[in-house]
């Protein structure tokens, strides 16, 4: 008899029969699959193990007692960009009657167990992740209970087998670049986000790839990276304009970090786009409103979201999704922020 018919006639496990071969309360098994906190750490590893080996998956029902939510989970809930994502998400969730839980990591780009835990407990009709994401342990936890996840805008390199949505960095990257060379600077800076996370680099290898297309090359002490905040602009800002060498144009990776730029430039008496070229990243509703408005990448931001949040209500209602990653363009927008460099 063959592997594959073995295991087709290999009963399913259950909760009673791993409870039993692992010598706990059937209760027990019960309180870990809900993510009941009153279970001693060693027991519940024990049964996560017990649940792991046997591929416990519970069966998704299509009746609920409790109102349908929603887990929206940032890794850092600041700025105009976090909203953008949350009325996306918003959006889409209301038309379908879905309460949204807004969780924040406080900067990390994994979640704690007992925020975890808290999750099983509540039994979502999903989680979705911004900028954040589990581990395999904990992917185990939420396939076990039947809880689909997804990842928007991944930190990393798009896990496998997780669906993803994002959009094109690289692209976004390099269109801001070629804007500011075809406008004729060659002294160019780019502020960008962590180094650690897969959208900072893609835009930092658009704006390296726009430099090579002209053979110019770039100076590797004007390539900045820190948060996506006002801070991190202000900062760079400062140091690079204060240079006697400063660039003429500075493609931040945010329009929260352009906002710092400008007001670094403000300080030290240069006019933008007159002394200062720059431009932004994300396009949020503030960069149409600063003086001057801003020149910068439009992320489709709130499709983002409403893309991520169907797709993960579709594994909600047991449908297979016919992408696993969904990648959405970038535009430049073209404002009064930049301008041909000083003769």
């Amino acid at each position: 008899m063959s592997n594959e018919a073995m295991a087709a006639q290999k009963p399913r496990a259950t909760i009673a029969s791993i409870a039993a071969e692992i010598g706990v309360s059937v209760p027990t098994v019960s309180k870990v699959l809900n993510g009941r906190p009153d279970v001693a750490s060693q027991t519940r590893a024990k049964v996560e193990e017990a649940l792991e080996r046997h591929q416990y998956r519970r069966r998704r029902s299509g009746h609920r007692t409790s109102p349908a939510l929603l887990d929206l989970v940032f890794h850092e809930l600041d700025s105009a960009w976090s909203v953008e994502i949350i009325r996306g998400v918003e959006t889409v969730a209301a038309a379908r009657q879905i309460g949204v839980v807004l969780s924040e990591l406080g900067g990390e780009h994994r979640p704690k167990q007992e925020w975890l835990d808290a999750v099983l407990a509540r039994r979502p009709a999903g989680v979705l992740f911004v900028l954040s994401g589990v581990e395999a342990a904990q992917r185990y936890q939420l396939e076990s209970r039947s809880i689909p996840f997804l990842v928007l805008d991944t930190d990393g390199e798009p896990p496998v087998g997780i669906p993803t949505v994002g959009s094109n960095n690289w692209s976004g990257g390099l269109s801001a670049s070629r804007h500011l060379l075809g406008l004729g600077h060659r002294s160019l800076a780019v502020i960008s986000g962590p180094k650690d996370v897969l959208c900072s680099r893609a835009r930092v290898d658009g704006f390296r790839s726009a430099h090579d297309e002209v053979g110019v090359s770039v100076n590797p002490e004007f390539i900045r990276h820190g948060l996506f905040h006002v801070s991190t602009g202000y900062q760079h800002g400062r140091d690079l304009l204060d240079r006697p060498d400063r660039p003429t144009a500075i493609f931040a990776g945010s329009d929260m970090q352009a906002l710092g730029v400008l007001r670094a430039a403000h300080e030290l008496g240069l006019r933008v786009p007159e002394d200062l070229s720059i431009v932004g990243y994300d396009d949020v509703a503030v960069s149409q409103w600063i003086e001057p408005a801003l020149t910068t990448v439009h992320q489709p931001l709130r499709e983002m979201a409403a893309t991520a949040t169907r797709m993960l209500l579709q594994l909600a209602d047991g449908q297979t999704l016919a992408h696993q990653r969904i990648e959405l363009a970038t535009e430049l927008v073209v404002r009064r922020s930049t301008a041909p460099p000083p003769s």
